[in-house]
């Protein structure tokens, strides 16, 4: 970092954790005040710990990758030659999202080389911005630059109909301005120069109309993006782009303290906020600091599970009704991932403890568990109940979005351990690492095995006395206390769980404070279900061990995030406990950091947890159903009941399709546009969007008489009304619209006659009205008519 810059300028060039060596007289004048500032990823050093091992696994795998494969659609996009095998799933040439991953590998070499100073990965960043400026030029004087043609931009104006093209863009922008920031790469802000003009001069000709329609398509960060430009090069055009980038209908009842999150793609959101956070930084508009504000206290405190992740089926639900929102697709990680940029903002502006709790909650329980520990590889969804199993990417077929984001995760763990201010320095997580504060000639080495110890010790090194305030974060979760020791000497100090605790004095070379945080057990509820609860160990979420059955090659390496979520999982055990402390019947394993015992209160057997970012890869759950003997005795009957009752449907099934099956899907000749499938609740699902339809052949009894049945849930809202057609003609109109909350129900629907008669099977289509969805559907099938004896 150029000693000569001050702090002020240095905040202004911060791009979510990372700092742009923009001259002073290119860098804007700063508007917003900061409680706190974060330091340079190269002042941090991690020492051994599980953080370490994960960004060393992240390293080895982003220097697997082939340079010319990640180069290929860039280059066939713009008439270049390129004879290397292109990658797969969401890079290869026909997907509509291709190039968004080089992106992302931009970024994570540019955090790499800034966390480790290994100038391996700076060379591959300067290698691929060169051969991005080649294939900028051969695509013309515009600035364009992407892996795939600029018609894809007509059909986001016109029609829609197109997958996220901003959101690549936004993707590839951050990537060179991290290279920019991070690898002092001048070229790299020449190539983001040029495709911010592109954007602006895109976007210029659009009247509002024109722009919020193209809003309504996912755009990622894009006006994050300009506004980083906007920071890195003093252009107002820049800025006054980011601006107009507001996406009115997701972005205005935020303003009015509206909670409308549900029904919305939750990823598609949060790149959104954070542009309006860094735009309050760079203009000082308190309305984008409320906007922010507002949406992190909805998403951390009403729309989060234990783990600090978020939605289901990649959507938000009704705030604080998380309780049936527990299928597979739960806790998508690219989400958290926003969720920690959005916090650093927070956190520079309030310097809030409660910030840096959600932070460290998320950092362990969410991202770290999210890496593979025998591969690096990364996963998409985290399921929190009802023992799955995570899919992890596969290193060259699936390229999620969360691979990208992944592969940023664990190249950055450092750049939130420390903060500071005028008057000192922030500890505000317990990760063993060294700090050099080259300001202040200052040096601090953490050295702990937290979280399987509740100590953690810092040692001060400075080449004169210094006077400044040390604060060490005091955890919401540390209820039985936290002592602290300066050289040796207990401090006496009145602080509270949820605050911070000061040490203002004249730090000498060789001070040492000693932190003790003891830990204890709690239950986290469901906030609709106290029955439904975590079980958390001091700052840690506690998995159980669920075993490896069903479990076998490829799994749980995924081409498709979804690929293992249909089959389901086994029945997942209980805890007769409701009532009674936890520490009475959880017990720690001796000799086994972060392992406990449930002790006579599993059913049908007891349990061993582990902090789930310890977890090795099996099946698991982090919720469970905490029930009396009672409550245990009657769902035992209702499951006795609702296993007659699926006897006698049997008993008058001729036909049924396995929805999301797909050898019963395929046998029943599955057909469509714009359908997918899912898993809920332990049953799968299909719809279709946007006015899409799907269909089946199903085969019909040989006398007269027989119905369609029909499974939904009851819960499903919005823009729910579609047709079914038998054989090409309309037999009914179904709107799902919270028909039955919280619970599945059927629909019988008679078959005319007409389609009976000389008929041994019929073709059953649902067909979405115009911008309506059709589904989900959960089960169909073909009764017969009942035995009236």
């Amino acid at each position: 970092m150029n000693q000569s810059y001050t702090n002020w300028a240095l905040l202004l060039a911060w791009v979510g954790g990372c700092f742009l060596p923009c001259s002073l007289a290119a860098t804007p004048k700063p508007v917003a005040s900061f409680k706190a500032e974060p330091f340079a990823l190269q002042d941090v050093r991690l020492l051994d710990s599980p953080f370490k091992a994960a960004m060393e696994r992240d390293g080895r795998y982003l220097l697997e990758f082939s340079p010319d494969r990640l180069l290929h659609t860039f280059r066939l996009n713009a008439g270049l030659p390129s004879s290397a095998e292109p990658l797969g799933g969401w890079e290869a040439p026909r997907s509509e999202i291709r190039g968004h991953f080089v992106g992302h590998y931009l970024s994570a070499c540019a955090l790499m080389y800034a966390s480790t100073g290994d100038p391996r990965f700076k060379e591959r960043a300067a290698l691929l911005v060169a051969e991005f400026t080649k294939c900028q030029a051969a695509l013309g004087p515009s600035g364009y630059l992407s892996a795939f043609p600029e018609s894809f931009f007509d059909r986001v104006e016109s029609t829609g109909q197109v997958w996220a093209p901003y959101y690549t863009l936004h993707k590839i922008l951050a990537g060179l301005l991290d290279v920019h920031a991070l690898c002092t790469n001048q070229q790299a802000l020449e190539v983001a120069s040029r495709l911010g003009d592109w954007v602006n001069s895109r976007n210029e000709r659009l009247n509002d109309a024109q722009l919020q329609k193209m809003l309504g398509v996912e755009h990622g960060g894009i006006n994050e993006s300009m506004a980083e430009l906007y920071a890195a090069t003093g252009e107002l055009k820049y800025l006054r782009m980011a601006q107009r980038l507001y996406h009115k209908r997701v972005l205005d009842p935020l303003a009015a303290h509206e909670d409308r999150l549900s029904g919305l793609h939750a990823n598609t959101q949060f790149p959104k906020v954070i542009g309006l956070a860094r735009l309050y930084e760079l203009s000082g508009d308190d309305r984008d600091r409320d906007i922010a504000e507002f949406f992190w206290d909805r998403v951390v405190n009403h729309h989060s599970y234990v783990i600090g992740g978020n939605s289901d089926h990649e959507g938000f639900g009704p705030p604080d009704k998380l309780n049936d929102r527990v299928s597979p697709w739960t806790a998508e990680s690219c989400n958290t991932y926003n969720m920690l940029k959005l916090t650093r903002h927070l956190f520079a502006w309030d310097a809030s403890p409660a910030q840096a709790d959600y932070y460290e909650r998320a950092l362990y329980n969410h991202i770290l568990a999210s890496q593979d520990p025998r591969t690096g590889m990364m996963a998409y969804h985290i399921p929190v109940y009802g023992g799955w199993f995570m899919p992890y990417n596969t290193p060259l077929d699936s390229a999620w979005c969360c691979t990208g984001t992944g592969v940023e995760n664990h190249a950055k763990y450092g750049d939130s351990i420390y903060w500071h201010d005028a008057d000192g320095l922030f500890v505000n997580l317990f990760i063993p690492s060294e700090l050099v504060w080259r300001e202040r000639g200052i040096t601090v080495r953490q050295e702990t095995k937290y979280p399987e110890q509740d100590t953690t010790s810092l040692e001060i090194r400075c080449s004169a006395p210094c006077t400044m305030t040390l604060r060490v974060r005091y955890p919401a979760w540390a209820q039985r206390g936290m002592t602290v020791q300066v050289n040796d000497q207990p401090l006496d100090h009145k602080s509270r769980p949820g605050t911070y605790v000061g040490i203002h004095r004249t730090w000498k070379n060789g001070d040492r404070v000693k932190v003790q945080l003891p830990f204890s057990l709690r239950l986290e509820p469901m906030p609709d279900n106290p029955a439904r609860a975590a079980i958390c160990y001091g700052p840690v979420v506690l998995a159980g061990e669920l075993g490896t059955d069903g479990i076998a090659p490829p799994m749980p390496y995924a081409k498709n995030q979804g690929d293992f979520f249909n089959a389901k999982p086994p029945r997942l055990p209980v805890l007769l406990a409701q009532g009674r402390a936890v520490a009475d019947w959880v017990k720690p394993v001796p000799g086994k950091p972060l392992t406990f015992r449930t002790k006579g209160v599993g059913r049908p057997k007891d349990l061993t947890l582990v902090a789930f970012y310890t977890l090795p890869p099996q099946r698991y759950s982090l919720y469970w159903d905490i029930l009396s003997p009672a409550q245990w005795k009657t769902r035992l009957t209702e499951e006795q009941t609702q296993a007659r009752r699926q006897n006698l449907l049997a008993a008058r099934t001729v036909d049924s399709v396995q929805i999301g099956h797909p050898a019963s899907e395929k046998a029943h000749l599955l057909a469509g546009e714009r359908t997918r499938t899912g898993a809920f609740s332990d049953r799968s699902w299909r719809d279709a969007a946007d006015g899409g339809w799907f269909s089946y052949n199903l085969k019909l009894p040989p006398d007269r008489s027989a119905s369609i049945l029909c499974t939904y849930w009851g819960s499903d809202a919005g823009p729910r009304t579609f047709d079914i057609l038998v054989d090409g003609v309309r037999i009914t109109t179904q709107k799902l619209d919270n028909n039955r909350p919280g619970q599945f129900f059927e629909v019988e629907y008679a078959i005319p006659e007409q389609n009976l008669v000389g008929h041994s099977s019929i073709h059953i289509r649902f067909q979405g009205h115009p911008n309506q969805m059709a589904g989900g559907l959960f089960d169909l099938r073909i009764l017969k008519a009942k035995d009236r004896r």
